[in-house]
């Protein structure tokens, strides 16, 4: 039964990118883009389309939930701005990716996680100045954050949420765990369906067995990646992230190479 090896395929990818998704508050994009390329054997373009397209329904629901019962908050002037911007940039980032080759979006793919690699290092802690103080962020950021992610969403199919963590805790100095639920509720509303239907309306995506189960996957692994997360010290965290995300470049560069 082909379909069967599909969906169980697809179980392990979601599981995978769902567990990495939940511990370090990110969409699970980059980890589908990746596991779909190695576990699936999709080339770039269709490794993207499905990202996007099991994005789609809110399997980060159960991670969301997570985090908000360990105390973590989200403000709604941050997910109205993040909203605006994320919905502006993933169809031009959508359309800009069907022009170009593999190569191109693998290269990107590469210099966009040093690029958050660099500003995760670098980044200074904020002085804790009470909450009131720490949820009146400008909206112009915000918005900038949101295009990016939008963006590096339909371009690279990662759902953005690498962007929306490191834009808040790097950029704007927001505590980690509340940075990774921002990020997370980007998983729950479905800001990406004008970049997921570009990908689905050229063919770009596996085949609904596989999707089925990465759905699946996403739903379980995310549960759990987020109780972990919260029983961990931001500074592991933000470890756990730049290790994650060196590996991801690694493994992209390869790619790219070979």
């Amino acid at each position: 039964m082909p379909w069967m090896h599909e969906v169980l395929a697809g179980i392990g990818v979601g599981l995978v990118s769902g567990l990495t998704s939940g511990f370090m508050g990110t969409s699970p994009g980059g980890g589908l883009v990746i596991f779909s390329v190695l576990l699936l054997g999709a080339e770039q373009h269709v490794a993207q389309g499905t990202s996007l397209i099991t994005q789609v329904p809110p399997t980060g629901l159960a991670g969301v939930r997570r985090y908000w019962q360990s105390g973590n908050r989200s403000p709604l002037p941050w997910i109205i701005w993040i909203g605006i911007g994320f919905l502006l940039g993933g169809a031009g980032g959508g359309y800009a990716a069907a022009a170009v080759s593999d190569a191109v979006l693998q290269w990107t793919y590469v210099g966009y996680l040093v690029a958050l690699i660099a500003l995760l290092i670098l980044r200074r802690d904020r002085k804790d100045s009470g909450a009131d103080d720490r949820d009146q962020l400008p909206w112009l950021p915000l918005l900038l954050i949101g295009m990016l992610a939008g963006f590096s969403s339909g371009f690279m199919g990662i759902g953005g949420g690498l962007a929306i963590t490191v834009g808040l805790a790097a950029g704007l100095r927001v505590p980690q765990h509340q940075a990774q639920l921002v990020s997370l509720i980007f998983s729950v509303i479905p800001t990406n369906i004008p970049a997921a239907w570009i990908y689905w309306s050229k063919g770009l995506m596996v085949g609904w067995p596989a999707i089925l189960g990465i759905i699946a996957g996403l739903w379980i692994g995310t549960d759990l990646g987020a109780r972990a997360a919260n029983r961990v010290s931001k500074a592991v965290l933000r470890r756990s992230m730049i290790a994650l995300v060196a590996v991801m470049a690694l493994y992209m560069s390869y790619k790219a190479l070979s």
